[in-house]
């Protein structure tokens, strides 16, 4: 079930730029965000004593780690996630009743069929290209009344807020020398509304139990700190389609744009977030 990371399908983002600096950087901002939205999914699904979870794009194993305090001894919890480098530090986390392999979300051939009881997906649902396939292969691993829970970033719709720090990122990589390298139009973020992930789990083969879209306040301490963090998330594709050596200076440019965000508390930044519940039938 290993996948190679210079080979994405057709569509995906490409896992070539992370680093082991990127991970390491993940590992650590990502505990007061993307954990914090997984600790709520695992708890809305009712994880409980004995079951068997697998958790879809793990990263670090941090989600991976909590839910395994919570399945105790008798469960097991695997991770899998395509970047080999947050396995590698996903690993360090590993005990007994917890494993961590790289793995691709559309092909778990290796795993057996209805063996896991919850299949969670942690802000990684929009980086799958190919969201109906990968919904089959979670249906097929999971058994019947098994239940999936996602979390991720819906569109922005007519209800959407502005969103500063994304203005700020996009007229930075619109200035001298970066406007000389527009970002290519085609997105590998895969974003879809409620109705859409309605529509795509029901097709799967899922009931759905909830859907609904939230909005979520989260602060940045510094305007580096958001640099990096949307660098780290997205595993170095931020700046990837840069030449290289422009890499630096963007990184800057970008951060003296949100610097006119700061506060004394940090940079606020509005989210949305589509959560959404479903029972295998």
């Amino acid at each position: 079930m290993t996948a190679d990371p210079r080979s994405p399908p057709a569509g995906a983002p490409s896992l070539a730029h992370d680093s082991d600096a990127l991970a390491a950087d993940y590992e650590r901002l990502s505990v007061t965000r993307q954990f914090e939205t997984g600790k709520g999914l695992a708890a809305e699904l009712g994880i409980g004593r004995g079951e068997r979870v697998l958790d879809v794009g793990c990263g670090t194993g941090l989600l991976a780690e909590h839910v395994a305090d919570l399945v105790g001894a008798d469960g097991r919890v695997l991770g899998i996630d395509p970047l080999p480098l947050r396995i590698e530090v996903a690993q360090a986390k590993t005990r007994a009743n917890l494993a961590f392999e790289v793995g691709d979300a559309n092909d778990l051939g290796a795993l057996p069929p209805a063996g896991f009881d919850v299949v969670l997906l942690n802000a990684v649902f929009h980086w799958l290209p190919d969201q109906p396939r990968a919904l089959a292969q979670f249906a097929r691993v999971l058994r019947p009344g098994g239940r999936i829970g996602i979390s991720t970033r819906p569109p922005n719709g007519a209800d959407a807020v502005r969103q500063p720090i994304f203005e700020a990122m996009t007229q930075a990589m619109a200035e001298p020398p970066f406007d000389r390298h527009p970002r290519p139009r085609t997105s590998f973020v895969v974003q879809v509304d409620a109705g859409e992930i309605r529509r795509l789990l029901e097709a799967a083969g899922f009931a759905p139990t909830l859907i609904e879209v939230r909005p979520i306040v989260r602060m940045h301490a510094s305007p580096e700190a958001v640099v990096r963090l949307y660098e780290a998330s997205s595993f170095g594709n931020l700046f990837a389609y840069l030449p290289p050596d422009l890499r630096p200076r963007a990184r800057a440019a970008m951060a003296a744009k949100l610097a006119a965000l700061m506060t004394p508390e940090g940079i606020a930044e509005q989210v949305r977030r589509l959560v959404a519940l479903a029972v295998r039938r």
